[in-house]
């Protein structure tokens, strides 16, 4: 952290027009980053009593083991990708990026265990050939999952399911999900345009990869296909609202996570890129699904 905190290189002043790809744009995304970084410490949360039934909730989602191997597998991936950066501003921003990935699976780790969540044995985590390749697959997995996860948590929040001392307790990952996708979003846009030109075919290439890889993944999962890990991911993120006891529309979700997409977003510099691809995806998904019904609160089963 004491690299991190001897690079000078303020953020643009606010209201000053910056070009993506330029230097400016550069120091913005990766000063929001650090500048925003909450220092908080796992180990001093104080995970709040539960009763037997709201613990037995929590327990039954399907979600835990999952959640714990991927927040593990992201933070190796950015961690290794930093490794390649020169930059010395970007290289902190990145390091800050696998640090709180990292302290995820810490918080999740330790939330395990507080509430007695039994876990399947963690699958070892190959080291990726390509760290760049790596670092995109994280990244744009962890815009389509936030997406749906800022909804879904919503919908925890408002039904209940998680009480408001656990929810309390979650909320600065969330809003770290938040910060490492506008993070994302901006390095994809600023290294399209300052990379040299020899690179760029490979790199489109990458992308494509990368979301045909994430688009199987799930289409392998839909199907039922694939180790029990990946299909217990798959349901989550497809049946999400059943799993928290609310019955919801898919058409009524995708307008909860749209709203709490541009919500969580909505703080951070206006002159930062926001994720359009799952958001762009979703809201033409809805034009398809009709006007929605006059009352679109979820219903608690």
């Amino acid at each position: 952290m004491s690299m991190m905190e001897k690079i000078e290189a303020p953020a643009p002043p606010p209201g000053e027009a910056i070009k993506h790809g330029s230097e400016a744009h550069l120091r913005l995304f990766c000063r929001m980053l650090l500048d925003t970084h909450d220092p908080y410490r796992p180990a001093l949360i104080q995970w709040p009593t539960l009763d037997e039934k709201t613990r037995r909730r929590i327990v039954s989602l399907p979600v835990w083991d999952m959640a714990v191997a991927a927040e593990g597998r992201t933070g190796l991936y950015v961690r290794l990708f930093g490794e390649t950066v020169a930059d010395p501003l970007l290289k902190a921003a990145v390091e800050m990026d696998a640090f709180e990935e990292s302290r995820h699976k810490v918080v999740l780790s330790d939330l395990v265990a507080a509430y007695d969540i039994a876990l399947a044995p963690e699958p070892a985590i190959r080291r990726p050939r390509d760290a760049e390749w790596a670092f995109m697959r994280a990244g744009y997995s962890e815009c389509i999952d936030s997406f749906f996860g800022f909804g879904l948590f919503k919908l925890a929040k408002d039904t209940g399911f998680f009480p408001p001392a656990l929810i309390d307790t979650f909320e600065p990952v969330m809003r770290e999900e938040g910060r490492h996708i506008l993070f994302f979003v901006n390095w994809v846009a600023w290294w399209r345009r300052t990379m040299p030109w020899w690179r760029r075919p490979l790199f489109e290439a990458k992308v494509i990869a990368v979301w045909c890889a994430l688009v199987w993944e799930r289409i392998d999962m839909a199907k039922g296909m694939g180790d029990s890990s990946k299909a217990q991911e798959n349901n989550f993120t497809l049946n999400g609202s059943k799993e928290l006891g609310v019955e919801v529309t898919f058409p009524q979700l995708a307008r909860i996570c749209l709203v709490e997409n541009d919500r969580r977003l909505a703080p951070y510099d206006q002159r930062l890129l926001r994720p359009r691809f799952v958001p762009g995806m979703i809201r033409l998904a809805l034009r398809f699904a009709g006007k929605p019904p006059r009352s679109t609160e979820p219903v608690a089963t």
